[in-house]
C-alpha cells in the first residue's frame, strides 16, 4: 500500500510543469514583485518559494536577515507540504488522509521537504527574505521511491 501510495504521489507531481527560478523575486528597489510564476516541478526537481518578514523592532541588521531567512525556509517547506498534501491519489484518497493513517509515509515526505536545497534567496529593502526551495527527485529515488518519468 504505501509504494502505490509514493508511486501516487510522484506520478500527479510528475505531471506538473515549470522553469527552474531563473528570475528575480524583489525587484531593483528591493520590493517584491506583485506577480511572480511559481517554479513548481522540472524535469529533475520539485520548487517551492517562502517568504519570512524580519522582525523590525530588532535594531541589528544581521539578525534582523537571519530571521527572515530561517521564516523563509519554513514558510517554503510549508508550502512545499502543503503541494504534497492536496495532491489527490487514485481512489479519491487525499495524501493529508493517508499521511494521518502511515506514519512511515509522513516521516518520509517530512525528512525529504526538510532536507530541501536552498538555491535562492533574496532580501528585500525592510530587511525581509525570499526563499526558493528544491527538492532534487533524484533524492526521492534514492529513498525508495520510485518515479515515473
Amino acid at each position: 500500500m504505501q509504494k502505490k501510495l509514493l508511486i501516487g504521489i510522484l506520478a500527479l507531481f510528475i505531471c506538473g510543469c515549470a522553469s527552474a527560478p531563473d528570475k528575480s523575486t524583489v525587484s531593483d528597489k528591493g520590493e517584491i514583485e506583485r506577480e511572480w510564476v511559481e517554479e513548481g516541478i522540472t524535469k529533475h526537481y520539485i520548487f517551492a518559494r517562502g517568504i519570512g518578514a524580519a522582525d523590525q523592532t530588532l535594531e541589528n541588521k544581521t539578525q534582523k536577515m537571519a530571521t527572515s531567512r530561517n521564516a523563509a525556509i519554513i514558510n517554503a517547506q510549508y508550502n512545499m507540504l502543503s503541494f504534497v498534501k492536496g495532491v489527490q491519489l487514485e481512489g479519491g484518497i487525499m495524501v493529508e488522509k493517508a499521511i494521518e493513517t502511515d506514519s512511515a509515509l509522513a516521516t518520509t515526505i517530512n525528512s525529504l521537504i526538510k532536507g530541501a536545497q536552498v538555491v535562492k534567496t533574496e532580501w528585500t529593502n525592510d530587511d525581509g527574505c525570499v526563499i526558493v526551495l528544491r527538492l532534487p527527485k533524484a533524492v526521492l529515488k534514492n529513498a525508495g521511491i520510485k518515479i515515473l518519468d
